[in-house]
């Protein structure tokens, strides 16, 4: 029998960070010579794909993301600052 209470931790979701996706597409569209500015906002307000490259996993990583929820943090974090 143990004497001491065990602790247990979960470990941090594996899901990625809105912020580290948004980094990596930004990084990738600027290495492949994009202006990833024009192409993440041509991805959100038209979900199509192909505005983001296939360059280190790009395109599949946006699609991680939820655009709406995605909408909600930037609004947010504008009227914030």
């Amino acid at each position: 029998m143990l004497e001491s209470t065990q602790t247990f931790k979960i470990k941090k979701d594996e899901k990625m960070e809105m912020k580290d996706v948004l980094t990596m597409v930004y990084d990738a569209l600027k290495e492949k010579g994009y202006n990833p500015l024009n192409q993440i906002v041509g991805y959100i307000l038209s979900e199509d794909p192909t505005y983001i490259t296939n360059h280190n996993n790009a395109r599949a990583l946006i699609r991680k993301i939820d655009r709406d929820e995605l909408l909600g943090e930037l609004v947010k974090f504008y009227l914030d600052h």
